[in-house]
């Protein structure tokens, strides 16, 4: 492991197929967006590291198919992750409505109880939405996950997506600690702490 990196963590991206899971990652990783990407096959995975107020940590970002077909993968790969994205497409209704299925899975195979999750509505550049950002917050608030809307395509909210999980995770030091014993992390002042990349786009319940 690098010197300055003090942890390195699991994080999941899950949700229906074809919502933009796969674009989402490529954006944040290799800041490219793709069209033409193809629905992903089992797992992908990729890493990233990322810096939170001085603090180095590297990610482990999986990313699962959507369809039912490989849902034999499920328990390996929930096992030991500290963030998950849950991602709805806000022009697809029936993305939105099949989020409790993806919370149930989640509930059933995860093995860490203070899991972070953040919810992202994906696709908002497009100009059909069906589903209104109030409905995505209020759902993020009822199931206790941070939420931001998206789009892989301008890049919008992405960044801030991946910021705002790793830097939840760090402020809980019972997810990661533990694997790095002697670490010490530092978070700045809490007054900026949402400042960064974000915008208008991150609400923390």
């Amino acid at each position: 492991m690098d010197d300055d990196v003090i942890t390195t963590l699991k994080l999941l991206i899950i949700g229906e197929s074809g919502v933009g899971k796969s674009s989402l990652l490529l954006r944040f990783t290799e800041d490219t967006f793709d069209p033409d990407q193809a629905a992903t096959i089992g797992v992908d995975f990729k890493v990233k590291t990322l810096s939170i107020d001085g603090n180095k940590a590297k990610l482990a970002i999986w990313d699962t198919a959507g369809q039912e077909r490989f849902r034999t993968l499920t328990p390996s790969y929930y096992r030991g992750a500290q963030g998950v994205i849950l991602v709805y497409d806000v022009t697809k209704r029936e993305t939105f409505t099949r989020l409790e299925n993806w919370l149930n899975e989640l509930e059933t195979y995860t093995t860490r109880n203070e899991i972070v999750k953040m919810l992202v509505g994906n696709k908002i550049d497009r100009d059909d939405p069906e589903v209104d950002r109030s409905e995505g917050l209020k759902f993020a608030r009822k199931h206790s996950m941070l939420f931001i809307e998206a789009s892989a395509k301008t890049k919008d909210g992405v960044q801030c997506a991946f910021e705002e999980l790793v830097e939840k995770i760090l402020q809980t030091p019972g997810l990661w600690e533990s694997e790095n014993q002697g670490q010490k992390v530092r978070l700045g002042d809490q007054e900026h702490g949402g400042a960064r990349a974000c915008g208008g786009y991150c609400s923390i319940p």
